[in-house]
């Protein structure tokens, strides 16, 4: 399996089938400190980000959005205070594709560099 930061986004414009549980736990391997949960039966990737304050909340969510549309994959995204929220999956398929394992794995990369 080929590493999902070497890799990029590619458009999802509906038409084949979300991955299974199965196949996404594959790719969680990857991205182990993610989880893939499941909302209104339909399979997402989600992890919550932890900081100091609000201002590094904020850098870090300017450098997830820069990421996505550089990806052109636009990710849920929840700011708090001390924490930032991230959900991850594929709306034209109503659930997770290769794109969102690609960004919790790129979006781990911002991590480190802060």
């Amino acid at each position: 399996m080929e590493k999902l930061t070497n890799q990029r986004c590619v458009p999802c414009e509906g038409g084949i089938p979300p991955m299974t549980r199965e196949e996404a736990e594959e790719y969680l391997s990857q991205v182990p400190s993610w989880r893939i949960v499941e909302d209104e039966g339909i399979l997402k990737l989600n992890k919550t980000f932890k900081f100091n304050n609000f201002r590094e909340s904020w850098q870090f969510f300017d450098k997830i959005a820069e990421l996505a549309e550089s990806e052109g994959h636009h990710p849920d995204i929840s700011v708090h205070y001390n924490r930032v929220i991230v959900t991850l999956f594929t709306y034209a398929i109503k659930g997770l594709f290769l794109n969102d394992f690609i960004m919790a794995a790129k979006i781990e990369e911002i991590l480190k560099e802060l």
